[in-house]
């Protein structure tokens, strides 16, 4: 039987993926600011894409794999999920799987066909109901699903040898983080049934702009089920615009807040806006946009090095050097 969240969870998906619309367009066109590619210098890795399909469901699920060199049977590399926010694709967030890559972690960049860039081909006067179609709850289902498959797919594939199962994080932006945070332990009602997405392979997540739960009074509830380390990320213009749907980043501090799990830490840029996490580079401020890209790299590795490692020196470093564009830096049992 096919599982479906609960309505208010759909309804804050719409909401995401309607107000993230704008900036998604561009996301894959637009190159990163010379700056910013600068700062990716590092060790060698290779990129790979792969056109998977998930027979079960009938369903594309093409990847994109951003594979250290180093990474081999002796020293099988950690991997990050990503998933994208709407209107995205596998070639998204680029700056995030060439830098992590690049420092010794693996990144996996999943596609979601029914949430992906083709929303933005065919006739401009459907555009809105794709995006509506884009949100229903099966889509919703259906991303999650697709990081289950990507990662089973890469581990039984060829490349298994050179990733370590066992450190497996799951990270998004918007849409993308509501996707990880399931995928990581959320869990919602429907007519008295308790939904679980959780895969036991997740141990943390890296939660971008996460949109709230709209319609649930106790969001505390619906995030019980978070049981890893988790890295919220956000800014103090991460808003979304839409009549009866109004978020700020005070929504995203309360998500970060409503998880009991005691392992957790939250980054507030200053300025900035929702889509400044993507690719784009002008968006939130021309000087800010590479400056909060360098932050958040250099954070979501800190964050791995203290889950994985046990080394919490980055993380304590961190706000220091990024003093001038931090507005709020909390760190629980990290």
């Amino acid at each position: 039987m096919t599982t479906r969240p609960t309505a208010p969870l759909a309804a804050a998906l719409l909401c995401t993926l309607i107000a993230l619309a704008p900036a998604a367009r561009g996301a894959d066109a637009l190159p990163e600011p010379p700056a910013a590619q600068a700062e990716d210098a590092g060790a060698p890795y290779g990129t790979l894409d792969f056109e998977w399909h998930d027979e079960g469901r009938a369903r594309a699920v093409p990847v994109r794999l951003y594979l250290p060199d180093g990474a081999d049977d002796a020293h099988p590399a950690p991997l990050v999920v990503f998933s994208h926010g709407i209107g995205g694709s596998r070639r998204g967030y680029s700056y995030l799987g060439r830098y992590w890559a690049s420092r010794g972690v693996a990144s996996l960049h999943v596609q979601h066909v029914g949430s992906d860039r083709a929303l933005w081909a065919g006739n401009p006067f459907g555009l809105v109901a794709r995006l509506q179609a884009a949100a229903q709850e099966q889509e919703a289902v259906n991303r999650v699903h697709d990081l289950r498959f990507a990662l089973d797919q890469l581990l039984a594939s060829r490349l298994a040898p050179r990733i370590d199962g066992t450190r497996v994080v799951a990270a998004g932006h918007s849409y993308g983080a509501n996707t990880a945070l399931l995928a990581a332990g959320a869990r919602v009602e429907r007519q008295g049934r308790r939904l679980d997405f959780r895969d036991p392979r997740i141990k943390a997540a890296v939660l971008i702009s996460t949109p709230p739960f709209y319609g649930e009074t106790e969001p505390a509830t619906i995030l019980a089920g978070i049981a890893v380390p988790t890295l919220h990320v956000t800014a103090t213009e991460d808003v979304i615009r839409i009549p009866g749907y109004y978020s700020d980043a005070d929504d995203r501090v309360a998500l970060y807040e409503a998880i009991a799990h005691p392992r957790k830490a939250l980054a507030v840029f200053a300025g900035g806006s929702h889509s400044i996490f993507t690719d784009r580079a002008g968006t939130g401020g021309a000087a800010l946009n590479p400056q909060v890209k360098a932050a958040t790299r250099l954070l979501s590795l800190a964050f791995l090095r203290r889950v994985f490692d046990g080394d919490a020196g980055a993380l304590q470093q961190w706000p220091a050097q990024f003093a001038g564009i931090v507005a709020r830096y909390t760190r629980d049992g990290l």
